[in-house]
This record gives structure tokens, C-alpha cells and sequence, in this order.
């Protein structure tokens, strides 16, 4: 189980800092209405996620294991390719103020929104958590709680510390915000490679 939990804790962490629609939305709540009124909006990938994991685990459940074999390389491929659109973030990395005004407006359910059209939860769980919890759940279900645990509740938290960086530090949140993307394409590469060994030992060995 321990495995399948430093698997979840670690993209959790990834998902959490990466710049997107979602931490957009949350960083200009922070910005403009302060943390109390956001800290809502961190919950919203577990309103948002629910449709998304089951109908992914639905689809994933009646394929052959072969083909859950061949989108663990997918999925490492894809993660692998965040781990460089994080590079290229910290790299260039700025806090788009126009975005944040327009985001400003939007509330909760408007957060939960913007996750159920952004396409990375559907591409995160298809190919990368989805053949996990799959994997990790056959094996013992400890491991699924395991890896759906570590990921909601880091990403949850870390989206929290977020806010109140955010709010405590307004002068210095972006600087940290890139260190923390930083630190995420690293994570996200390491992941990747993981992702891509278990596809390569899974077809060879089984």
C-alpha cells in the first residue's frame, strides 16, 4: 500500500502547483477576496472528478489488460510531457493579471465548472491515475484507497497552502508559486519514468 500512497502523494503534489484554469481561478480569489472566501474552491476537484473517475474506470474496467499495459506507456508519456510544460513554466514564469480580474468573478460552482471542461483531469485519470487504481485495486484494495487517498488529500492541501502563500505573502507568492513548479516538473518526471517502467516490465514479464 505504501507504494500506491507515495504514487497518489506525489501527483497529487504535481496536479496541485501546475498552472491551469483551476489555480488560476484560486489564485485570484485569494487575490481579490482573500482566503476565507477561497478556501471553498479547493474542494472543487471532488465535486468535479466524481463523473470523471467513474466514467474512466467504467471504460478502463472492460479492455483487456494489455491494453491498460500499453497506456501505462501513454501515460508516462504524458506526464512526461507536463514535466516539460513545467520546465518551460518555471522557466517563463508570470502571473497573468488580466486573467486573474476575469476570474475573479466566478464562484464555486463556477470552479467546478471550469475543472469538468479543462481536458487534464480526463487525460490524468484515462492514462495515468485511472491504470493505477485499476492496478493497485487487483492487487489489494488497500492499495486503490492508497493512491486515491494520497492524491485527493495532497492536492487538496497543497492547493490550500496555496491560498494562504498567497494571502500571507502577496508580494511573494509568485516567486514561491514558480519554485513550486519547479520542484513539480522534477516530481512529474520521475513519475513519468515510473510510469514508462511499469509499461515495459508489464509487457515483458507478463
Amino acid at each position: 500500500m505504501a507504494i500506491f500512497l507515495i504514487l497518489g502523494i506525489t501527483y497529487g503534489f504535481a496536479a496541485a502547483v501546475q498552472p491551469g484554469p483551476l489555480q488560476t481561478f484560486i489564485i485570484s480569489r485569494t487575490l481579490s477576496n482573500g482566503w476565507r472566501y477561497t478556501l471553498p474552491s479547493a474542494c472543487a476537484p471532488l465535486v468535479s472528478d466524481v463523473p470523471i473517475v467513474i466514467l474512466v474506470l467504467l471504460i478502463l474496467n472492460s479492455v483487456p489488460i494489455w491494453v491498460e499495459n500499453i497506456l501505462h506507456f501513454a501515460g508516462g508519456f504524458f506526464v512526461l510531457f507536463l514535466a516539460w510544460g513545467a520546465l518551460k513554466s518555471f522557466k517563463n514564469y508570470t502571473l497573468n493579471q488580466t486573467d486573474l480580474l476575469q476570474a475573479s468573478r466566478r464562484n464555486f460552482f463556477k470552479a467546478v465548472t471550469i475543472n469538468l471542461l479543462n481536458p487534464n483531469p480526463y487525460l490524468s485519470w484515462s492514462l495515468v491515475m485511472g491504470p493505477l487504481l485499476l492496478k493497485g485495486w487487483r492487487e489489494d484494495a488497500g492499495n486503490g484507497i492508497g493512491l486515491v487517498a494520497g492524491f485527493y488529500f495532497t492536492m487538496i492541501f497543497t492547493t490550500i497552502g496555496i491560498i494562504l502563500l498567497f494571502s500571507a505573502l502577496r508580494r511573494f507568492g509568485p516567486k514561491v508559486s514558480r519554485i513550486l513548479i519547479g520542484i513539480s516538473a522534477i516530481v512529474l518526471a520521475c513519475f513519468g519514468f515510473y510510469q514508462l517502467w511499469l509499461g515495459t516490465t508489464a509487457l515483458l514479464f507478463k
